[in-house]
């Protein structure tokens, strides 16, 4: 059984910053890939930044540039750094993993199994 905890959601301004953080409990696998998501009320969950095992890290386009995603395999924790923060930014924000690493794009929620609870982040302009 694996379990993931989110935390670090804010309120801020526009042009600010938040710092996630995913605290993985359980058995990890060798090979794995951790995935960032948001959700909008209303609207499919959307990946926003992912990396695996072998270090490799896929952006989504609308986050390229002000979001880095990182892991620390020793505490088991990911971390997602955003910056420069825009209103279109606010939503939950979830982090899950699987088993085998990432082919080259973005995966899709469907994939994975072991989900955080979210953690809520609003950006006001």
């Amino acid at each position: 059984q694996v379990d993931l905890v989110e935390s670090g959601g804010d309120s801020v301004q526009s042009g600010g910053s938040v710092r996630l953080s995913c605290v993985i409990s359980g058995k990890m696998y060798y090979e794995y890939c951790l995935t960032w998501f948001r959700q909008i009320p209303g609207k499919e969950r959307e990946a926003v930044a992912a990396i695996d095992s072998g270090g490799t890290r896929i952006y989504a386009e609308r986050v390229k540039g002000r979001f880095e995603i990182s892991q620390d395999n020793a505490k088991q924790t990911s971390y997602l750094q955003m910056d420069s923060l825009k209103p279109e930014d606010s939503a939950m924000y979830y982090c899950a993993v699987r088993w085998w690493p990432l082919r080259g794009t973005l995966p899709d929620p469907g994939e994975f199994v072991y989900w955080g609870q979210g953690t809520p982040v609003t950006v006001s302009s």
